[in-house]
């Protein structure tokens, strides 16, 4: 029974905080717009004429590791 007097507090200052921070995700805007992200990935292409997807150094392919045989 004297657990309860700890554990009831606890509880209810969990509960605000969920609430708290689900009101400050409403209002910053984390909701608005649940449907584009899905589509965003759909539509995008990974176009190697882009800038930005070739890789900063050329990769030799001659330069092979050669193993040791004992």
């Amino acid at each position: 029974m004297e657990a309860l007097y700890l554990l009831i507090p606890i509880a209810l200052g969990v509960m605000v905080v969920v609430v708290v921070a689900f009101i400050y995700t409403v209002k910053s805007g984390q909701y608005d717009d649940l449907e584009g992200p899905a589509h965003r990935i759909l539509m995008d292409d990974d176009d190697p004429r882009i800038p930005g997807n070739q890789s900063a150094t050329p990769v030799k392919t001659d330069d092979k590791i050669k193993e040791k045989n004992p």
